[in-house]
């Protein structure tokens, strides 16, 4: 089991008990640094005050668990207006909404496409940009991110 799964997997029932959806885990290296991360979401909005106490209920356990060998930092974060969507369930959820496509190579000129989500099915995306449907395979896509609008 991957180190983010098995912290979600404990992670999960204190964050929801705590009011608070657990968006997702990440485990990245960043220069010669460690980062584990819990991403929190809520309706309303996630708060300082939420951080502070899902991180204080968290790193109790991960000290116990031990799931991580050698040293990293432990942050807990709100999933953020402009979050990541990488799960089928994020994609369904935000239908309708504004995203931005980051492509690996580009196509038409263009490797970052600001366009509104449309579908999702298998991996592949269908979004509309400007008057165009288009469609992306999975194979395609760097990265999708929710996009605020003002």
């Amino acid at each position: 089991m991957k180190v983010t799964e098995l912290v979600e997997s404990f992670a999960r029932p204190i964050v929801e008990s705590l009011g608070c959806e657990l968006w997702d885990v990440e485990y990245v290296r960043e220069g010669s640094e460690y980062f584990l991360r819990l991403y929190l979401d809520k309706e309303g909005g996630v708060d300082i005050s939420d951080c502070e106490a899902v991180s204080r209920a968290v790193d109790p356990i991960l000290d116990e668990k031990d799931p991580i060998p050698g040293s990293y930092h432990f942050e807990v974060c709100s999933a953020g207006l402009e979050r990541t969507l990488k799960r089928p369930g994020d994609f369904q959820r935000f239908l309708g909404s504004p995203i931005t496509v980051k492509l690996y190579r580009p196509r038409d000129g263009l490797k970052e496409i600001p366009c509104v989500l449309r579908g999702y099915e298998d991996g592949r995306l269908t979004v509309e940009a400007g008057k165009n449907t288009i469609t992306f395979e999975k194979s395609e896509v760097a990265l999708v991110r929710l996009r605020v609008e003002f």
